[in-house]
């Protein structure tokens, strides 16, 4: 079954399975009228002759009214001297004269009916025929699949939400290749394919608790910023620092739930950092959450370095499916948790595109301040441009990927100050979008996000990332450059 992908016209024929389910119940439709059609037939030649020798006779001897009035097909009986037996009459009235008629007058009147007539044959036969033939073409005709949504108008220079763009370019594939098949041949470095299997291994965990723990405000409130923690936001930071503590690989962590830097193990190697469910306000509306991590080797640590020095860095997204974004040597790779929690390749080599027609505008607050950020949203919505929106960092920046094109602005102002933290969420974020030929800006001088110097476990900045021509946009309408 294919599905909607790009294409020059505006939709895209969808090309079904053949109708094999609805020819079976038509076929079977049509067999059942055949029958009744024969049984019909049958039916009415038989039912004629039974239902005149199957009708009640009455007990009752009839009245001298009766016999006086009495008259037969075989001729009138007489009315005066007679006495005939109670059975020769039946219940029912002639309904013409009122008379009854005598067993003997019945069975002349039946062998005197006729037949049905020829029209009421051919009518029948006619019926049975043509359902007959018409279960045969169904059954053994020539069956073509169905067509659906088939247009042969050309794409617009301004297309919006339903422009088949927009739908997925995935391909159906015979086989998919496991993670441990894709990082053996993408990632050659031994010690960085152990982190990121215990990584995801963790988020493994994380999906199936988001999948039975109501969203509730956690009994102890760990968060130095003040922020409300809720009982999944508990759960998958402990779930993070598990798999942190055990690790041989991890040397020291950091969460974005408590932004001090830990060390779990002298002889480890990797310095991760990691958000565990980005989009806590969201998630009580059971929309996608995600947790986002970034890894950097000892040698250069966290503290001091900037994003480009990550060894790898992967987003995971909680929503109907659990899909993860991973930087490999040579690009970007999607996997997806499938059936016993086995993680398949489900994209390979991901590419943003240059040009995009989906943007992601966070902190419009700013617009109240900002002119030219208020120009930039202006000029996407005047060029209908689709918004694609839902105040979670990880579904907002994912699509980038998933749709190959996509913009992602956070500018700040006054009154609206930098949020994104460069360690847990734009230093990851920023290592996929540029491997897989996007563009990144720090919102401030206009240079890529993977240049920010990390001097604090908690520092912030502003963030645009995606398309390159989009952001290419952002720095010269937002900043000037």
């Amino acid at each position: 079954m294919s599905l909607l992908t790009d294409s020059p016209s505006f939709y895209q024929t969808y090309s079904g399975p053949s109708n094999d389910r609805a020819a079976s119940q038509m076929g079977k439709f049509c067999l059942v009228a055949a029958a009744c059609a024969l049984a019909l037939a049958a039916g009415t030649t038989a039912g004629t002759h039974m239902s005149l020798w199957t009708s009640p006779v009455s007990t009752r001897a009839p009245t001298m009214a009766g016999l006086n009035g009495l008259s037969s097909v075989a001729g009138t009986i007489p009315s005066t001297g007679y006495a005939a037996p109670a059975t020769y009459y039946p219940t029912q009235p002639e309904q013409s004269t009122g008379s009854l008629r005598s067993p003997a007058a019945l069975r002349s009147t039946a062998s005197a009916s006729p037949l049905p007539s020829a029209m009421q044959w051919a009518w029948v036969a006619g019926l049975g025929c043509w359902s007959a033939v018409l279960a045969v073409a169904t059954f053994w005709g020539k069956r073509q699949p169905v067509a659906i949504m088939t247009t042969t108008g050309e794409k617009a220079e301004g297309f919006g939400a339903s422009h088949t763009s927009f739908y997925t370019s995935a391909q159906a594939k015979d086989s998919y290749a496991t993670l441990d098949e894709i990082l053996e041949a993408k990632m050659a470095d031994e010690g960085v394919r152990g982190i990121t299997k215990e990584v995801l291994d963790a988020c493994v965990k994380i999906t199936e608790a988001l999948r039975v723990n109501l969203v509730t405000v956690a009994d102890a409130q760990n968060s130095v910023f003040g922020d409300v923690q809720l009982g999944v936001d508990v759960i998958a930071d402990d779930l993070m620092w598990d798999m942190a503590k055990s690790s041989k690989l991890v040397r020291e962590a950091a969460s974005e739930e408590e932004p001090v830097m830990v060390e779990t193990s002298k002889e480890g190697r990797f310095t991760i950092c990691w958000d565990p469910l980005d989009g806590s306000s969201i998630v009580d509306n059971n929309w996608a959450v995600g947790t986002i991590v970034g890894i950097w080797d000892k040698t250069t640590g966290m503290l001091g370095a900037t994003g480009r020095d990550q060894v790898t860095s992967i987003v995971v997204l909680y929503g109907p499916r659990t899909t993860a974004l991973v930087a490999c040597d040579d690009g970007v790779y999607e996997f997806t948790c499938g059936e016993g929690n086995k993680w398949f390749a489900s994209r390979e080599k991901i590419q943003i595109k240059q040009e995009s027609k989906i943007f992601s505008p966070a902190n419009l607050r700013a617009c109240q301040e900002d002119q030219g950020y208020n120009s930039l949203v202006s000029y996407w919505q005047e060029n209908k441009y689709t918004l694609r929106y839902t105040g979670g960092l990880v579904p907002d920046v994912y699509q980038c990927f998933t749709k190959e094109m996509g913009v992602f602005a956070n500018p700040t102002s006054k009154a609206s100050p930098a949020k994104l933290r460069v360690a847990f969420e734009v230093a990851p974020f920023s290592l996929l979008v540029e491997k897989a030929g996007g563009k990144t800006s720090d919102a401030t001088t206009g240079g890529s996000c993977l240049d920010i110097q990390i001097n604090g476990v908690d520092q912030r900045t502003a963030g645009c990332f995606g398309s390159a021509a989009e952001v290419d946009r952002f720095n010269k309408m937002v900043l000037g450059k």
